[in-house]
């Protein structure tokens, strides 16, 4: 697959303000080429999506969605099923961008399409990503792409500038129960004022880190509003199994772009090599590889 490539590279300026506000917002920054080619891919989806009568391995629809008037909340995963989102999060812009703020290598996460429907397209309430999939620092961030023009009555994602360096979030609700959103009280604390609504042309990506809080508004637009969305962590950051999603991220989760995995990370101050990455051959025992060694 040929491709043109993005349109953008980052400036010291970018990487700056990223850093000192945890997010970035970068208008038109696909290639025609790219963005067309994104816009193709995704519509195949809603097309399939006729053929479906509920939510599933693929899709989370809304409750109205029919094959008539399709109603997608998010395909899920589109890096595991489909060649176009696969090259574009792991080898196209998305992961030059990766590359470009985390530096290289970079581990790759997991991608998501949210659609948010023309009409009434439900509202995400504000949140902080890293407890929904925590890892063993704060390096991982999410590129988002709107494939179509994002105005304010769209929906547009909003984000707290600085919040990334405040306090990481309670997002159980007051029963006990995974709300997966800030309770009311603490949204009462925030200063809103301060919001940033990411509005953009199609093509325009948008970057935040793993504890910035952000949230977006429901769609009242007469407009889909699709957002692709892809994560990466520095090559040295590890997802931690048995908590969230960690462990339904896809098949491509872990693949690292830029290098080889060197298996190093920091806890506590203490740096160490790891052992080799087992999970789909299997460990061996400690017996077969001590003797292997002295042999």
């Amino acid at each position: 697959m040929q491709t043109g490539d993005s349109t953008r590279v980052l400036t010291d300026a970018d990487k700056s303000k990223y850093v000192e506000l945890g997010y970035l917002s970068l208008d038109s920054f696909l290639s025609e080429e790219w963005l067309r080619l994104l816009q193709a891919t995704a519509q195949e989806f809603v097309e399939l999506s006729r053929t479906v009568t509920g939510s599933g391995k693929l899709f989370d629809v809304e409750p109205n969605h029919t094959a008539d008037e399709p109603r997608i909340r998010r395909l899920n995963s589109p890096v595991d099923n489909h060649a176009v989102f696969e090259e574009f999060a792991l080898a196209g812009p998305a992961a030059q961008l990766a590359i470009e703020l985390l530096g290289s290598p970079v581990r790759f996460h997991h991608s998501k399409l949210n659609f948010k429907w023309a009409d009434g397209g439900e509202e995400v309430k504000w949140h902080q990503d890293i407890q929904f999939w925590p890892h063993t620092d704060f390096t991982p961030l999410t590129i988002g792409i709107y494939l179509d023009d994002v105005s304010q009555e769209m929906g547009p994602m909003g984000v707290l500038p600085g919040s990334h360096n405040g306090p990481l979030h309670d997002l159980y609700a007051t029963d006990g129960s995974w709300a997966g959103a800030l309770n009311d009280q603490v949204v009462k604390t925030l200063d809103m004022d301060k919001v940033k609504w990411l509005q953009g042309s199609a093509g325009s990506a948008t970057i935040h880190n793993c504890c910035l809080i952000h949230g977006s508004m429901p769609n009242t637009g007469n407009r889909t509003r699709p957002l692709l969305l892809q994560t990466y962590s520095a090559e040295g950051s590890y997802p931690i199994s048995g908590i969230g999603a960690n462990g339904v991220t896809g098949a491509k989760s872990g693949t690292i772009i830029g290098g080889s995995p060197r298996q190093t990370l920091e806890i506590g101050g203490r740096a160490m090599h790891g052992a080799p990455d087992w999970s789909r051959q299997g460990a061996p025992t400690i017996f077969g590889s001590q003797q292997k060694e002295t042999k």
